[in-house]
């Protein structure tokens, strides 16, 4: 279940209320009015099924209540109400297949800002890569795989082409372009100094390396991987199940090719840096290409799930 906070200018409440107690799978609708100060007006509260969610959310837009007032979405871990089983019943579809566009929107623009904290851990994450494929440890290249932020502006870039934002498309890819320039910039004179040091050195980058040789050695099965952890992650986002976004971060070799990338420019192995960017690239557009189809099969999906009928109760179909 969501619950919604709605601020209601005095003049719409009728309005709004009779949406609300008229919209299939909403529970527990309460009015106080005059409660609110800031921007003036009613405080309306009211509970939704997260599968019939997008819709409402979609309508009280529409109603112009963003500006006018404001919506406020929070989701409830547990509700125990008959009323609000009776509205999931009553609700098309499940929820864990229903896609909350708004919440999508705002949860990957947030996330695909160049920010500093943004680069300060795509840095940190492909500098740990890099001690990674120059150790040839897959301890660190997980890990560095784990902290990196990529995700983020790729998911944007998926949810502004299937919502026709230019906008978003342009930050997001100013974030992800902007973001792996500066950490593999970064790593390279991080690669430099190490070597200075005599940490690194020229014999490591042109060893073997068995356990890590694959990220700067693309093949078809690198695009094949991608596009299977584009769609897991997508699906995470959109189900917020965050526990898969870890597994797909630690399956795709976004950060430790743009880390061998660096590395191997460092020490003029252009071989190395060339396959390391065919990866990177392999990679980061098969998440792309995975995330939007996914965001279209979804939508196409609802959007054929709205058209049957909803279950209606009838009077004292889930009201408080």
């Amino acid at each position: 279940m969501l619950h919604l906070r709605l601020i209601v200018p005095a003049a719409s409440t009728d309005e709004v209320v009779g949406l609300l107690d008229d919209s299939v799978g909403t529970a527990h609708l309460v009015v106080l009015p005059g409660a609110a100060r800031s921007p003036a007006g009613d405080l309306v509260l009211c509970d939704v099924a997260r599968e019939a969610g997008d819709e409402l959310i979609a309508r009280l837009r529409r109603l112009g209540l963003d500006r006018t007032g404001s919506i406020t979405v929070e989701r409830l871990d547990l509700t125990l109400s008959e009323h609000a089983d009776r509205a999931e019943e009553q609700a098309p579809g499940e929820g864990a297949d229903a896609v909350l566009w708004e919440e999508l929107t705002e949860v990957t623009h947030e996330e695909s800002t160049f920010s500093v904290t943004y680069v300060a851990f795509l840095t940190i994450a492909t500098m740990l890569a890099a001690a990674g494929v120059m150790l040839d440890n897959a301890i660190l290249i997980v890990g560095a795989m784990a902290v990196g932020p990529e995700f983020g502006p790729l998911a944007g870039v998926s949810t502004a082409l299937v919502q026709r934002a230019p906008r978003l498309v342009a930050r997001s890819l100013a974030a992800l372009v902007g973001g792996f320039v500066a950490a593999m910039v970064v790593t390279a004179g991080f690669a430099w100094l190490l070597d200075a040091c005599g940490l690194f050195t020229r014999a490591m980058v042109e060893a073997d390396r068995p356990n890590t040789s694959f990220i700067w050695q693309p093949d078809r099965m690198s695009f094949v991987v991608a596009f299977l952890a584009g769609i897991a992650g997508t699906l995470s986002l959109t189900s917020s199940k965050s526990a898969a976004l870890i597994g797909v971060t630690i399956s795709v070799t976004t950060v430790p090719a743009a880390a061998n990338a660096a590395v191997a420019f460092s020490y003029s192995d252009y071989a190395q840096t060339t396959g390391s960017s065919q990866q990177l690239l392999a990679n980061l557009g098969g998440i792309v290409l995975a995330g939007t189809l996914t965001l279209l099969a979804q939508k196409a999906f609802w959007a054929l799930r709205l058209r049957r009928p909803a279950h209606r109760g009838g009077p004292g179909r889930g009201r408080d």
